[in-house]
């Protein structure tokens, strides 16, 4: 378990606060300690949910990367809220953010993109993501189609793959503590001010 989680010891920041817990968390070599689980849902309210990576996050938001016609991006079209919830086991702590969703700049999706190993690009050019195939042959034949057609040249970022950036409305921080009394602190935007206020576990 554990240090308590207290109003007076947090920042008045829930960004920096979360900056400062997942420093702590890459800096104990937590594997994927950027892996979060992404909720959203569609027009019809059923909600869907899945593991993302976390690319950057600043003031602005928390940045992920998908394809513009996965289903998750069909449910951001239609209903674009969401919320992303990290779980560090190893330091009993748990974080929801929870905002409004958009597309980041293309500029910035262009720059991601070519930061991205080679093969890893192929893979998101030549998937139509959660469409159904035939198997996975069918995949690795258009992979290997693109790597021969596009040969030594530099890979663009295709029009249907990039980034969203969810903006924070509430953020809020879990830290375990013995018999399940549990630390919760909640920050809100209220008026452009973030209020913090304690949830019972």
């Amino acid at each position: 378990m554990g240090e308590p989680l207290l109003e007076e010891s947090v920042d008045v920041d829930p960004v920096e606060q979360f900056r400062l817990w997942f420093d702590q968390a890459v800096s104990l070599a937590i594997e994927l300690a950027n892996a979060v689980m992404l909720a959203t849902a569609d027009a019809d309210g059923r909600p869907s949910a899945r593991v993302v990576l976390l690319k950057r996050f600043d003031a602005d938001g928390f940045d992920f990367y998908t394809n513009y016609a996965s289903a998750k991006a069909h449910d951001l079209e239609v209903n674009p809220r969401a919320q992303l919830s990290f779980y560090w086991r190893e330091l009993a702590r748990q974080v929801r953010v929870s905002g409004s969703v958009g597309k980041v700049p293309a500029a910035e999706s262009d720059t991601y993109f070519a930061t991205r190993p080679r093969d890893s690009n192929l893979s998101a050019m030549a998937s139509v993501q959660s469409s159904v195939v035939a198997g996975r042959a069918e995949l690795e034949s258009r992979v290997d189609a693109l790597r021969l057609s596009s040969g030594d040249n530099e890979l663009t970022r295709p029009d249907n793959w990039g980034g969203y950036r969810l903006a924070p409305a509430e953020i809020e921080f879990w830290q375990g503590r013995p018999n399940r009394l549990h630390d919760r602190l909640r920050y809100r935007l209220v008026d452009g001010t973030w209020r913090i206020d304690r949830l019972a576990p």
